[in-house]
């Protein structure tokens, strides 16, 4: 999973921005021209709303941003006037690029504009990701001069009415019982108490940034930055802390809605219809997701029993992963022997990987353990740009046979090798290159874990196990969310269905069904992405044939940028008729 959430999150106005512009006809002049004045305006626009963690720390704005309701009414107004601009040109008009930047373009819109049409904005949180999470990440950044460090700090000084604007858009959630269900709130307040019962000084982890400044920084104003740090955290950061722990604590959590189900939501049958057709970017029905889900479930298992087989294993399944989650040779002794394991997996995809993709990103990333306040609800791993984040707390619960799987799916060619990637595309709009569609980013990760085995990633059958362990969990994702949010399975009966068929940790079972019922949706992208990008390579080999190249293939699917899934049906056409011709010259 990526670390950050683009078009799939809450966008919020800053309060500086006064961006009211609606959308203005087009001028007489080609459909390209004016679909691109449309898309681009919009987009620049777009821009400014950034809020934290989404962005890097020299481009944000001065301030927070505003999400109160002058703030989200105009949101609603711009992208329902850029709809109805959209609905005004005739796709067949275009030529075939703008035709292509039409599909992905229409398609953020829509999904940005449903999230306001439900009011997504308040509830801005799930299981395992808040906007104060996101807010907290800010702290862990590098700032590399006083202007940026300026800016954190002018932005910390906004905490109080940011937090006070989300309190109240919760409350109205609240209110109109539009809530993650209560259970998967138990704890999530952990970080907001850090905060507060942390020193306001230097322990604080908001100060972080300044403990140590660039020497470029004369010592007279190091001080003045770090004395204006200690005033603005205790001033501002620590009291917003405290008021949002207490409404959690006594308002929030308590009230929050029992039942799991997004049909029990407001309007709860098209909000979860919505949430599908976000999340997959394909529009069909939750029962056809269930039923691809349990066929996919099927056949993954007989691969298990082969593996089994191969093993020496005499029991049955159940008893098989019990072996798995108990074994002690399974597990690493210390987070550092866990960290160092996944960097050699990385780095022995390296060793591979111009066998495999003709064009490879410049940037690199780090592998960082999962800071200790959110790993016990956080998930086993996520990756982006320059970033690989390993789930470290609780060791019994990270199976080293699933890691190699795990590293490449959040690492290269995973997360942190397709987004650096789509950021190099420089021929494509901004907004295919920067933002980011679930169902291509996590179906091109999950589809990394399975070219892993062509790639010889998996060198012992439990590596192996491994991997199918976590194609079957995503599999698996199909039946659970679909089953909890359409067909009224209970949170244990959620749990027992991956039990049965994954080798996860019973921890992990836990805090991965938790955040299920809290994102209704988000879990089908992954499965239903992979099987475009499966579907789009074996009619590529069957055409083909011996003229197939992996490189050419990954080439053009990672040209994309970040794409609705019909967009990779058509590009494997294309593909072929070119006769396996990748966008770049191959070496």
């Amino acid at each position: 999973m990526k670390i950050t959430l683009a078009v799939a999150l809450s966008i919020a106005a800053p309060v500086a921005a006064r961006a009211t512009t609606t959308v203005a006809a087009a001028p007489a002049a080609s459909a390209d021209a004016a679909f691109r004045q449309l898309s681009e305006r919009e987009y620049a626009w777009r821009r400014t709303l950034t809020g934290p963690g989404e962005d890097s720390p020299t481009s944000r704005n001065a301030a927070l941003p505003d999400v109160g309701p002058a703030a989200q009414a105009r949101m609603t107004q711009r992208w329902t006037e850029t709809m109805a601009a959209l609905d005004r040109i005739d796709p067949a008009t275009l030529g075939p690029a703008a035709r292509d930047d039409y599909t992905v373009y229409r398609a953020q819109i829509a999904a940005l504009l449903a999230r306001q049409q439900y009011r997504d904005y308040e509830k801005p949180l799930n299981a395992d990701t808040s906007f104060w999470i996101d807010l907290a990440g800010m702290a862990r950044e590098n700032y590399r001069d006083e202007a940026a460090l300026r800016l954190y700090l002018s932005q910390l000084a906004s905490v109080p009415r940011y937090f006070d604007q989300q309190i109240a858009n919760m409350r109205a959630g609240l209110k109109r019982g539009f809530t993650p269900p209560r259970i998967t709130l138990q704890g999530r307040d952990a970080g907001v108490r850090a905060v507060v019962e942390a020193d306001a000084g230097e322990a604080s982890p908001f100060y972080a940034p300044f403990r140590t400044l660039p020497a470029t920084i004369p010592a007279a104003r190091q001080a003045a930055l770090r004395a204006e740090a200690k005033r603005v955290i205790a001033q501002a950061v620590v009291p917003a802390h405290a008021t949002l722990m207490a409404f959690l604590r006594d308002e929030y959590i308590p009230g929050a809605q029992e039942k799991l189900a997004a049909y029990d939501l407001p309007d709860g049958r098209n909000y979860y219809r919505s949430k599908v057709r976000e999340f997959v970017t394909r529009d069909l029905p939750p029962e056809e997701i269930h039923a691809i889900g349990l066929r996919e479930v099927a056949k993954i298992r007989a691969r298990m029993q082969t593996v089994m087989t191969q093993v020496g294993w005499k029991g049955d399944l159940p008893s098989f992963l019990n072996h798995l989650r108990t074994d002690p040779q399974f597990y690493a002794k210390t987070p550092q022997d866990l960290l160092n394991r996944a960097a050699w997996i990385a780095k022995t995809f390296d060793g591979k990987a111009a066998t495999y993709f003709g064009r490879l990103p410049r940037m690199r990333f780090a592998i960082r353990a999962v800071d200790p306040d959110i790993a016990p609800f956080y998930t086993s791993g996520r990756g982006g740009p320059g970033i690989y984040l390993l789930n470290t707390y609780d060791l019994p619960s990270r199976g080293l046979y699933s890691l190699p799987a795990l590293t490449l799916h959040e690492s290269a060619p995973g997360h942190a090798f397709q987004m650096p990637f789509a950021m190099e595309l420089t021929d494509l709009p901004e907004y295919r290159r920067n933002e980011y569609i679930s169902a291509y980013g996590e179906g091109w990760a999950l589809y990394c874990e399975a070219l892993g085995e062509d790639m010889g990633m998996y060198e012992t059958p439990y590596d192996l196990f491994g991997m199918l362990s976590y194609q079957m969990w995503r599999a698996a994702r199909l039946v659970v969310d679909t089953g909890i949010h359409s067909k009224g399975w209970t949170r244990s009966q959620a749990q027992a269905f991956l039990r049965d068929n994954t080798a996860l940790s019973n921890h992990e079972i836990t805090t991965e069904v938790d955040r299920y019922i809290a994102w209704p949706g988000q879990a089908l992208s992954y499965y239903m992405g992979e099987l475009a990008f499966l579907d789009a390579r074996a009619k590529a080999q069957v055409a083909l044939g011996e003229g197939f190249d992996y490189r050419a293939f990954h080439d053009a699917m990672l040209s994309l940028g970040s794409v609705p899934l019909p967009m990779i049906d058509a590009r494997v056409d294309r593909f072929i008729a070119d006769k396996g011709k990748g966008p770049y010259p191959l070496p």
